[in-house]
């Protein structure tokens, strides 16, 4: 049976994860306490990103990300593969053929774009402009796949929209965009992403989502290695690196799908702004770099926009499950139970 559609979550990082299930079956089941708990250290350790790469003595742009993806293929192979191989189980149950790759590639990008980016920008800037993937991959969802938004969503994308056009505009004003336009390879990449897997899902073909973020990081690793040679990091550098590797990318993404399996989509989006929270504020604490009023102010309203949206869709989906079911005919064929089906 196809998978549900749903809604993307908020976050480039999170709703591809969280709105592609199944994933990678474990016997790993957190309460509903312990998922919103683990979710927000998820999201703190996603944050540190951008402090710890503002502390990088030698290494630079393409050699930060490759360092940051090889890292982070070593720890997915030790989180995921190695324990399957042990129990002489595959890697991938369910590969989802050619879309698995596609995803991959996604994957691949959006590891690329966001190093970078924050080597050519602030770090409020890429993490405000990453808060809009679930807006962008709305609006792909519609023209691509026919799903129909509520109004309050077009609300949120016009709010939204206006919030970053006043952080932005004197940034393009001046000609200093080029960071901005890389960070927004990472919402359109997971929008992509999002709906390509979706689109399986609904055709009865799951795709495996642990594997294709292993397969992004190789493909990044790959991809940059050439553009990174001859390295420069130091020995500092490498283990900032593999902190971002292992602890910044890695964990929080495994931890994430499980997460998922208990909190419901909104559950996930509203924890999931807590990164652009955490990474703002420690990139000013930790590294002195102030993100300065304008940004501030259109980052809040986006941030609002998002979290309004968010919460108006939490409360509609526990409205749909607290709802009593029609009563059905005693004459009626189908004798089964009806379902219903939550947007």
């Amino acid at each position: 049976m196809p998978a549900r559609f749903h809604r993307p979550a908020s976050h480039s990082h999170v709703f591809v994860l969280c709105h592609a299930l199944p994933i990678t079956s474990s016997s790993v089941r957190f309460t509903h306490t312990q998922a919103v708990v683990v979710m927000a250290a998820s999201t703190l350790m996603w944050s540190i990103a951008g402090v710890v790469t503002r502390h990088l003595e030698s290494a630079r742009s393409f050699e930060i990300t490759f360092w940051r993806s090889f890292f982070t293929v070593c720890a997915l192979v030790v989180l995921t593969a190695w324990p399957a191989v042990r129990r002489r189980q595959p890697v991938m149950r369910e590969s989802g053929g050619p879309a698995l790759w596609i995803s991959g590639a996604c994957w691949s990008v959006m590891f690329t774009a966001f190093m970078v980016a924050l080597t050519m920008t602030s770090v409020a800037n890429v993490l405000v402009v990453m808060s809009i993937g679930p807006l962008f991959t709305a609006v792909l969802a519609r023209f691509t796949m026919g799903q129909r938004l509520p109004a309050r969503t077009w609300a949120t994308v016009a709010v939204a929209g206006a919030g970053i056009v006043w952080m932005y505009a004197p940034q393009v004003a001046a000609g200093a965009w080029g960071g901005t336009l890389v960070a927004l390879c990472v919402p359109v990449a997971a929008g992509i992403n999002w709906t390509v897997v979706q689109r399986c899902q609904r055709h009865g073909q799951a795709v495996d989502l642990v594997p294709a973020v292993l397969i992004g990081a190789v493909l990044s690793a790959l991809a940059t290695l050439p553009l990174a040679w001859p390295f420069g990091a130091t020995g500092r550098d490498l283990l900032l690196l593999a902190l971002l590797g292992v602890v910044q990318l890695a964990i929080p993404c495994v931890l994430v799908v499980h997460c998922a399996r208990v909190l419901k989509a909104p559950e996930v989006a509203l924890l999931a702004l807590l990164e652009v929270v955490f990474g703002i504020a420690l990139a000013w604490v930790g590294a002195g770099e102030d993100p300065g009023p304008r940004v501030l102010a259109g980052g809040i309203v986006v941030l609002a926009a998002l979290a309004l949206n968010e919460i108006l869709g939490l409360r509609d989906r526990r409205a749909v499950d607290t709802a009593p079911l029609p009563p059905q005919s005693p004459d009626a064929d189908d004798i089964h139970p009806r379902k219903r089906s939550i947007p």
